[in-house]
């Protein structure tokens, strides 16, 4: 199977679970909690994350307990050269949705890639290796190839799926935390 007929299987399946609130909700609550558990969250200083779609995780509770115990969010804006830069964040910043349907925060003020200790990568479709296919822009393969700070995806075990490739540019996540595994280490 191509990658575009997994993503778009992928979207396919996020979008049913969407439709299962309490599930999905089950699910988050599973893998955010492995989140805070795990030693990645605790050592960070510095952490950056999307604000997510209806059809992926919630991340708005990593910001919101992120901004409890005084760790420094960033939140990314995609150029049009397909790179990525990440803002420093607050409670009360303003954001407005990208052509991609993504809230983009409003500041300008930038943190240098090696300011972040954790990047939460967003994703569709995950090999148990720790590949990933995410909407197809490539931003985060790019961001992913000279970052030296943690990796981890927070992924639903729906996103799972072991009968593809990677491509030789891809790069995985060293973690992922899944509703149905506990953490899996790739180093």
């Amino acid at each position: 199977m191509d990658k575009k007929e997994l993503r778009q299987k992928g979207i396919a399946k996020l979008q049913e679970l969407a439709l299962h609130k309490g599930k999905k909700q089950e699910k988050e609550t599973i893998i955010l909690q492995l989140l805070f558990a795990s030693r990645l969250w605790q050592e960070a200083n510095c952490i950056a994350a999307i604000r997510a779609t209806d059809i992926e995780l919630d991340t708005q509770p990593i910001f919101q307990r992120a901004f409890q115990e005084g760790k420094q969010m960033v939140a990314p804006k995609a150029l049009q050269n397909r790179l990525l830069t990440f803002h420093p964040v607050v409670e009360d910043t303003s954001y407005h949705v990208s052509n991609f349907g993504v809230q983009e925060p409003l500041v300008t003020d930038t943190v240098a890639k090696d300011e972040i200790d954790l990047l939460i990568v967003p994703g569709i479709v995950f090999s148990s290796r720790g590949y990933r296919i995410g909407f197809g822009g490539g931003y985060y393969d790019r961001f992913l190839m000279d970052y030296k700070g943690q990796t981890v995806s927070l992924v639903f075990n729906e996103q799972i799926v072991e009968d593809w490739q990677p491509e030789k540019f891809d790069l995985p996540v060293k973690k992922i935390i899944t509703d149905y595994r506990s953490e899996v280490v790739y180093e």
